[in-house]
């Protein structure tokens, strides 16, 4: 599984990044990748237009909010 946090670096970003990787370590998941695109054109290949951004196995789940720590973990059961 792949999770990928779409943005420029900015706090929501970091917090954004933050519950991801709370989401993965509280669910007890192994061989989950987490990366962060800063590349805006990148990001726009994505079609998201506001960050942060979510990308989990290449679906945008969320864009332009930060989904809290629950809401992520019902992405990735």
């Amino acid at each position: 599984m792949t999770i990928k946090i779409l943005g420029s670096g900015c706090p929501n970003c970091q917090t954004l990044e933050s519950n991801a990787k709370k989401a993965v370590e509280e669910l007890g998941l192994k061989d989950v990748q987490i990366e962060h695109i800063y590349d805006i054109n990148k990001i726009i290949e994505y079609g998201v237009m506001s960050t942060p951004a979510i990308v989990i196995d290449e679906q945008v789940k969320a864009s332009g909010r930060i989904p809290d720590v629950e809401e992520i973990k019902s992405w990735l059961k």
